[in-house]
């Protein structure tokens, strides 16, 4: 499959490649790491497929020096990874852990050698037990504690990091793991989700205001969103205000006070008999909305929403996720692995979106986008996921078109370079261009792998 099948991007657009800690690195009890929220959720009988865990994911901690081979390889200009807390604090806050900070010098200082600029991700989901065990994201103390652990991050690894991203998805850290229930620690509440929603939010900003503070004058700082745009399935105007409602759960949520610094205008009514939002202090929206230099928009596909009645009659006991939809209503297109239904025009309606919504928008990279396809070879034993080729391809013409409509867009990043650690899915499911075999731990690039090389050398021309 031709890689000049992808138009031409601007001379300077990052083409890249994503991973998370927790996803990929094991080791999770070397060089003094402390327990995270996903380690203890992984003992917990049920939580993960199969009963797996993270204790040794795709080992990267070991074979760090190999996946940046691969990368360079690849051919991509940047890797967009994410840090440890439970490996630089083991206990959220206090005491750093050297080795943990090494670990990172190492891999950055690889990776600026063979020309790849790291993407750095303070915070993908693994929170430090013991902050979990006070409260978590439900309680402020923890955002305090994000901004500390923030600026230790950046006064050790500063000299090599220039592009900071202070949350990755924080929808799933507040909305998935406290309301869901489906990720850790897995909660099923209502205000203590909207709650961690809010404290994730200021722990970004008091991060950016502290680490802009002391930064060098080439870092950059950001957060990653994920924008699935939410589709009603219907004219039916009852449909139409359940897409709005997901919406503003899903997405207004968390963009309105970052780039407009202000709940969204139907937040009130649509969360009031769960909570008295007493969370919210005088001054948090000003610290939340401080202005950024980039943001990551995450896509894989849009929701397709219906109304349909709550979960709980009583609307006082309910959690943040029953707000009267349903999103198991799919349209008949091709589908992932996992079910998701390709619709690569969502990622060009969300890009177009939020520069159209916000004036104010940063530049935008798209920071994960990929898919899950089952694993075909051909007669000389080589994986041929031919599915996934053209699912990037077409993402890239529609990130592409979201460029000619007029966004600021800097970067694509694909989801991800290795198989790994699928969070509540355990094993099952394989998102990379690079397959692991989790009993040897040997890689072997895919064919998307070589076609995503292609696409690189075209481009460069």
């Amino acid at each position: 499959m031709s890689a000049q099948q992808v138009p031409r991007f601007p001379d300077g657009f990052r083409f890249g490649v994503a991973t998370s800690a927790f996803q990929i690195e094991g080791a999770v009890a070397e060089d003094g790491r402390g327990p995270s929220i996903w380690d203890t959720f992984g003992r917990v009988p049920g939580a993960i497929a199969g009963g797996e865990t993270g204790d040794v994911a795709a080992d990267h901690y070991h074979r760090w020096e190999t996946d940046v081979a691969l990368m360079s390889e690849l051919g991509v200009s940047a890797y967009r990874f994410s840090l440890s807390w439970s490996r630089i604090q083991p206990s959220g806050s206090g005491r750093v852990e050297r080795r943990g900070l090494d670990f990172y010098r190492r891999l950055c200082e690889a990776l600026l050698a063979e020309g790849i600029e790291p993407f750095a991700t303070l915070y993908h989901w693994d929170l430090p037990q013991e902050l979990e065990d006070r409260g978590g994201w439900r309680v402020r103390d923890t955002a305090l504690r994000f901004a500390d652990y923030a600026v230790v991050a950046q006064e050790a690894l500063g000299d090599l990091v220039r592009n900071w991203t202070t949350l990755n998805e924080p929808y799933c850290s507040s909305i998935v793991g406290y309301a869901e229930g489906r990720h850790a620690p897995g909660a099923r509440e209502g205000h203590g989700a909207l709650a961690a929603a809010h404290h994730l939010l200021l722990g970004h900003g008091l991060a950016v205001r502290a680490m802009r503070s002391a930064a060098r004058p080439d870092h950059r700082f950001g957060i990653v969103l994920n924008q699935s745009p939410s589709v009603p399935v219907s004219d039916d105007p009852a449909d139409v205000a359940a897409a709005r409602r997901h919406d503003c759960l899903l997405r207004r949520q968390f963009t309105e006070p970052l780039f407009a610094g202000r709940p969204p205008e139907d937040y009130a009514e649509l969360f009031g008999a769960i909570s008295d939002f007493s969370f919210r202090r005088a001054g948090d929206l000003e610290i939340i909305s401080t202005p950024l230099d980039y943001l990551g928009l995450n896509f894989y596909y849009r929701q397709h929403v219906a109304d349909a009645p709550h979960h709980e009659p009583d609307p006082a006991a309910r959690t943040a996720i029953d707000i009267g939809i349903d999103t198991t209503r799919l349209p008949d297109v091709p589908r992932t692995g996992m079910g998701w239904p390709v619709e690569p025009q969502g990622l060009t309606e969300a890009l177009v979106d939020l520069w159209r919504r916000y004036p104010e928008l940063p530049p935008v990279y798209v920071t994960e986008n990929g898919c899950v396809q089952a694993d075909e070879r051909d007669a000389d034993g080589r994986f041929t996921d031919l599915a996934r080729i053209d699912y990037l391809r077409d993402h890239l013409r529609a990130a592409h078109d979201a460029l000619e409509a007029g966004v600021d867009l800097r970067g694509y990043f694909v989801w991800s370079l290795l198989d790994n650690f699928e969070w509540a899915h355990g094993y099952k499911y394989r998102f990379g261009l690079v397959h692991v075999d989790y009993t040897t731990q040997e890689r072997t690039p895919r064919a998307s792998y070589h076609w995503y090389r292609d696409v690189l050398r075209a481009q460069r021309g």
